[in-house]
């Protein structure tokens, strides 16, 4: 009977999204999300996500979104190694021909929203985050070519 008891236990926390997440998956258990971030009238744009890395360490990602109606793109970092903990954690975006922003601090979920007009535009985006360690590994991402030309 215990054994059909630890199935039926761990069935029902494998519905219910409670048991072997992965952690990546941190961010979102937390509720951030790139369009929660950013606001209403943002979604994400082709290649606008990418790993942010020291090795093959992966710390978060870096998210790139567009809004239609405004002409705005918006970037942010989203963390997942050491969240809840405050970390220098940052988020930058530039506009070919226009400003390049950045968001930086001691942040424990995310970094950003940058947002900045884009309208017939490229951009490009790009983040880092810092490890709580003595060595204080620094991992990056984005892409630091011009695209996402609206």
């Amino acid at each position: 009977m215990r054994i059909a008891t630890k199935g039926v236990a761990v069935a029902v926390a494998l519905a219910g999204g409670l048991a072997l997440t992965p952690a990546g998956a941190v961010s979102a258990a937390v509720g951030y999300t790139p369009e929660g971030i950013c606001g209403a009238g943002f979604s994400r744009v082709s290649d606008g996500s990418r790993a942010v890395k020291a090795g093959r360490d992966v710390y978060g990602r870096i998210y790139l979104l567009y809004n239609r109606r405004t002409g705005y793109n918006c970037v942010t970092l989203i963390k997942s190694a050491f969240t809840r903990t405050k970390t220098w954690t940052s988020a930058t975006l530039s506009v070919q021909g226009g400003r390049t922003e950045t968001d930086e601090g001691q942040f424990k979920y995310y970094a950003g929203p940058v947002r900045l007009p884009a309208r017939d535009a490229c951009v490009k985006y790009w983040g880092a985050t810092r490890d709580t360690r003595l060595d204080f590994t620094e991992a990056t991402g984005g892409r630091r070519t011009w695209g996402n030309c609206h």
